[in-house]
């Protein structure tokens, strides 16, 4: 397989088997994008990890991680007003943080383009929520294409990016989870790099730009307008799909991942149903779908999440006098959770059990599997911050999480956190928990990628309104959960290195007086610095940092003098206490029948953290592989 560069970059038409992630990044450069955006949020991480396969100076457009969607989408729209195509990705609950600005980008005459592209999450394998922000779609009357597979990732990019800046109206391409991660071999098209005017393009005159109050009906007269053009192409039948297989009696409509699944249950089964996959989900082509109404007795709606499409399908059946049974969502199961295939094979048997594949027999498992919760890696600082906080609060104090890697101190044995909303939401929560409240300290956690995401609103609002609580930031220097990216404290964004902003200068320059400061790994002192923290009157802020392992070891791996170290078990000072397994949790240790400990090689990184935990003093300090 050729380089990320190679591939990405080549003149030449080609195929290779590639992710839906990467193959949107050729489909970017084909295109003509000059301004790329992001927030990191799987399940979209991998298209910047393609980028940065490509050398900044060989990149042909600009690529930035942003503070957060919000400005990420700020920034890819005032780029598309100065006349640059335009592109900003993140996952699905990064749309909410971004609403303020997307649901207004279709009032605007964007006359670069723009694309949006959205990583939604059907089945929350990565999300604290499983939202259809196809609603968001239709709230802000902003086009939709859906692809199935890689090969369309690549295709309705462009086609997106075409209707972009055919009508300068934001388009969404929507991705889900297995839509991102799937393999399939794209044919791409050649492509020959293009001079483009640097000259900036924005002229009020292309306006207005201004939402006010005189202004706002005029605009939202082009939208709609706009919207109603996009619906006449949406009749286009090259973006849609008809599987025909003369069956008068039985047609499917749906679209995206349920199509793959859909066919697999067929092939299973059999089964002949005729199938409209559509490609574009917003707005409908409303006469393609009315022609496969009428052509059918019975038409089943199948849609992972939402019955939006169902819906707007029963409606159009009504207004039209379409004599057609539709079958659509039943319970409240076919609201929930991916549509692959054994799930799309349940829901038509409830419909059309004859053309639905027989149920598999149950699997007879010989030996149980063990449960396997998630954790936090061998080393992580969040493990020895836990440990150590644990010491200092009472089991009745609240503990309010936060997204990150250290959302996971919620799980035994740290039990810290017991409330959690959305990235940066911890200290508002908080300061919330603390009123009228005089016998239960609250303490709250905060990453410090989270802190300048959108933890710093809730920071200012705890100083200005004098609420009493204490917030630990769970510094690690990097955007662990998503991939290590970096962030506004890392000294380095994607493209090059630059000065850092430091938590810790940032809370001196909003006023914070009571500021305590420890690497996690000193747990003792750390425990003191917190019962400190809970003590003061008002707001105190306790920073806990250490490098995330996971990163470190990578980098010191990459090094030729780079030694695996671990620790040891002195198996006869080891008095089988088991804090090392029961308190400190660290995956490394493995407890036998019999109570005695050993440690895995394969996982023990010999960072030592693990030491101070033993009240035996049972663990030996690392030693060389």
């Amino acid at each position: 397989m050729k380089s990320f560069a190679d591939m990405l970059l080549s003149r030449e038409a080609f195929s290779e088997i590639v992710m839906g992630n990467t193959a949107v990044v050729r489909a970017m450069i084909e295109a003509g994008a000059r301004v790329v955006t992001s927030y990191p949020g799987s399940p979209t991480p991998e298209i910047a990890s393609a980028i940065a396969g490509i050398k900044a100076e060989d990149r042909p457009f600009y690529f930035e991680f942003s503070t957060n969607e919000k400005v990420a989408t700020e920034v890819a729209y005032g780029a598309s007003v100065n006349g640059h195509l335009s592109t900003v990705f993140f996952k699905s609950v990064g749309l909410n943080v971004a609403a303020d600005t997307f649901v207004q980008l279709s009032l605007m005459n964007l006359i670069g383009g723009m694309v949006v592209i959205l990583g939604d999450d059907p089945g929350a394998n990565s999300s604290q929520n499983e939202q259809d922000n196809r609603h968001l779609a239709r709230l802000s009357y902003t086009p939709i294409f859906e692809p199935a597979n890689p090969q369309e990732v690549y295709q309705y990019y462009k086609a997106a990016a075409i209707l972009s800046r055919q009508l300068h109206i934001p388009v969404i391409l929507r991705l889900t989870t297995h839509v991102c991660h799937a393999k399939q071999k794209v044919n791409f098209a050649a492509w020959q790099p293009a001079d483009f005017d640097k000259t900036p393009a924005f002229d009020v005159k292309n306006g207005p730009y201004m939402p006010l109050t005189s202004l706002v009906f005029p605009m939202k007269r082009r939208a709609l307008g706009n919207l109603q053009q996009v619906a006449e192409m949406s009749e286009n039948k090259g973006l849609h799909q008809l599987v025909g297989n003369e069956n008068p009696r039985q047609g499917i409509v749906t679209f995206g991942m349920p199509f793959l699944s859909l066919l697999d249950c067929l092939a299973e089964s059999g089964g002949k149903p005729d199938i409209l996959k559509l490609g574009m989900i917003y707005p409908l082509p409303q006469k393609l779908i009315a022609e496969f109404l009428r052509n059918h007795e019975e038409v089943f709606v199948l849609e992972e999440l939402d019955d939006i499409i169902e819906g707007e399908i029963k409606r159009l059946a009504f207004e039209q006098q379409i004599k057609v049974k539709i079958h659509g969502k039943t319970d409240i199961e076919s609201w929930i959770g991916e549509y692959t295939a054994d799930k799309v094979a349940v829901l038509l048997a409830a419909i059309w059990p004859e053309i639905a594949p027989k149920p598999a027999a149950a699997p007879d498992f010989s030996v149980a599997v063990p449960p396997r919760p998630a954790q936090m890696c061998p080393g992580c600082g969040h493990r020895s911050a836990f440990h150590a906080v644990k010491q200092a609060l009472g089991d009745d104090d609240i503990k309010v999480a936060d997204i990150g890697c250290h959302t996971l101190g919620f799980m035994p044995p740290y039990n810290m956190g017991q409330l959690l909303m959305c990235m940066g939401a911890s200290t508002g929560i908080a300061a919330g928990m603390s009123l009228f409240n005089a016998s239960r300290s609250v303490v709250c956690f905060l990453g410090d990628s989270t802190f300048f995401h959108a933890g710093i609103p809730g920071i200012v609002n705890a100083l200005f309104n004098k609420h009493n609580i204490t917030l630990i930031i769970m510094e690690n220097g990097t955007t662990a959960m998503t991939g290590h990216q970096d962030h506004a404290a890392s000294g380095r964004n994607f493209n090059q290195a630059t000065d850092k902003i430091p938590v810790r200068g940032v809370l001196e320059g909003l006023g914070v007086k009571h500021i305590y400061e420890v690497d996690t790994y000193q747990q003792e002192k750390l425990t003191e610095m917190v019962k400190e923290a809970v003590a003061v009157e008002g707001f105190a802020v306790v920073i806990a940092r250490h490098p995330c392992m996971l990163k470190l070891m990578r980098e010191q791996r990459r090094k030729e003098n780079f030694q695996a170290k671990m620790v040891s078990i002195d198996k006869q000072a080891c008095n089988q206490t088991h804090a090392c397994v029961s308190d400190f949790a660290c995956p490394t240790f493995i407890m036998h029948e019999d109570g005695s400990i050993d440690v895995n090689p394969d996982l023990c990184i010999g960072d030592g953290s693990c030491l101070q935990t033993c009240p035996a003093k049972a663990i030996n300090r690392p030693e060389n592989r």
